[in-house]
């Protein structure tokens, strides 16, 4: 082993030191420096750290870093081992219960703390998770796996695709629900795309993440997947769902429809709302809640539609004032055949853009407006401005959720090359991404 291998994130000063003494990580260590005695176990430090300190978990259970110097007496008091993650044995599966697959890509809620560099990485897998959480077995029969070991932020259009076509599969061997682990930064996108690409579903599709990772005291993991598998088995509604905590704590697993739900916090384990629309179900004490009627039911019977292509030839641009026109102009330059603009208010960006989009509409792209804002919708009647941008050729998209707007004109491309035909689909209510009425913020954001 290398000393980067074998003292893991140690270098320079210290990791000579540690190597001086003969240790490794796990070892009890005893550090004398400036009249004071330090005793503990040697852990890793985050690849990023200095070289001038030492990190040793105290008999207290609290890491202390110490700064290395020629008058530090450093000695190995002990042999430990390695600090390793071992699932338990995952539990007996009873043959009476419906089956759902869990299809693992990655993310916090398949992640662990990683004792090599401090951080969080990909680790556990879906069996993993499976047989670190037992209830699962009195809900469903069990079938894990894995397709990617991603986290969020580097899935892109190629991996929906795929995603897709893993959800398809399962369908096809009959089973009654799928639930997919993800992250949950990209959770959003990755909704609005499944939604689109799996039409017509005759089972629940539920996308469930968490906030922390499945090794940590607080980890909203646990509950979050039995939430979801319990929706997956047992759930009256065949359609994409997002499945995460109602509030901070564990009482309610909430499910969003995919394509109207917003990640709203960094770190909260309620972070995901319903935008303009009600939640599709609750589950409270193992027990399924619809708190509508506007949803499609599940039906075995019902025969999947896959349409799983995308084209990444499609933008999002924030509008805000002083944005240079000509970055429209990079989009019609490059040969991108879709922008979805994110304006101010009722759907607005200042006229000095006007001429860029009036370009690109006549180069055949599709430009379509939604709103910064979180709550409402868009309506470019009331203002002259609003007017004018109809007047140019802007399709106004209603309350649809800007990154829908984004995935659905990625997924209309892989449907289709035509400029008109794509502007139909795009005003064409296919997942539930328009709401017919204007929720109130309160019954939205709640």
């Amino acid at each position: 082993m290398s000393g980067n291998e074998e003292f893991s994130g140690y270098k320079g000063e210290a990791s000579e030191a540690i190597r001086k003494a003969e240790a490794q990580i796990g070892d009890m260590m005893r550090i004398r420096k400036d009249g004071y005695v330090y005793e503990g176990i040697l852990i890793p430090r985050s690849e990023y750290g200095d070289e001038k300190h030492i990190v040793i978990k105290l008999k207290t259970g609290y890491n202390i870093g110490i700064h290395i110097t020629p008058n530090t007496k450093i000695e190995k008091t002990g042999k430990g081992t390695k600090p390793t993650f071992t699932p338990p044995p995952p539990p007996e599966q009873n043959p009476k219960l419906p089956k759902v697959t869990i299809i693992s890509t990655g993310g916090t809620i398949a992640s662990r703390v990683d004792y090599r560099t401090g951080a969080v990485r990909p680790a556990l897998t879906a069996s993993d998770l499976y047989s670190v959480v037992p209830e699962l077995a009195n809900i469903a029969r069990i079938d894990a796996q894995i397709l990617f070991s991603l986290f969020s932020e580097n899935i892109t259009p190629k991996h929906w695709t795929e995603i897709a076509k893993a959800v398809a599969k399962q369908i096809s061997e009959g089973v009654d629900g799928v639930v997919i682990a993800h992250g949950t930064d990209t959770l959003g996108y990755t909704a609005a795309a499944l939604s689109f690409a799996l039409q017509n579903l005759p089972i629940p599709v539920i996308i469930v993440g968490s906030q922390r990772s499945a090794d940590r005291p607080s980890s909203d993991a646990a509950t979050n997947l039995i939430g979801a598998v319990t929706a997956a088995a047992k759930a009256p509604f065949a359609e994409i769902a997002i499945a995460m905590h109602e509030t901070p704590s564990d009482n309610t697993i909430t499910l969003h429809r995919g394509t109207k739900v917003r990640k709203c916090h960094t770190s909260r384990r309620d972070t995901f709302k319903s935008i303009n629309s009600l939640p599709i179900a609750k589950i409270q004490n193992q027990k399924i809640i619809m708190p509508t009627e506007d949803y499609k039911k599940r039906d075995p019977a019902r025969k999947l539609i896959l349409k799983p292509e995308f084209d990444e030839k499609v933008t999002l641009l924030k509008f805000y004032p002083g944005m240079n026109p000509t970055v429209i102009d990079w989009y019609v330059k490059n040969e991108y055949k879709g922008i979805v603009l994110e304006g101010t208010g009722l759907g607005h960006v200042s006229e000095y853009c006007f001429e860029a989009i009036r370009n690109a509409v006549k180069h055949n792209i599709v430009v379509a407006m939604t709103s910064q804002c979180i709550w409402g919708r868009v309506n470019m009647n009331v203002y002259d401005s609003g007017r004018d941008l109809l007047a140019l050729g802007v399709v106004p998209l209603e309350d649809m959720l800007s990154e829908t707007a984004l995935v659905k004109l990625m997924w209309i491309f892989g449907q289709t090359k035509d400029f008109e035909e794509a502007k139909k689909l795009l005003k064409t209510n296919i997942a539930g991404e328009f709401s017919p009425r204007t929720l109130s913020e309160k019954i939205g954001s709640e």
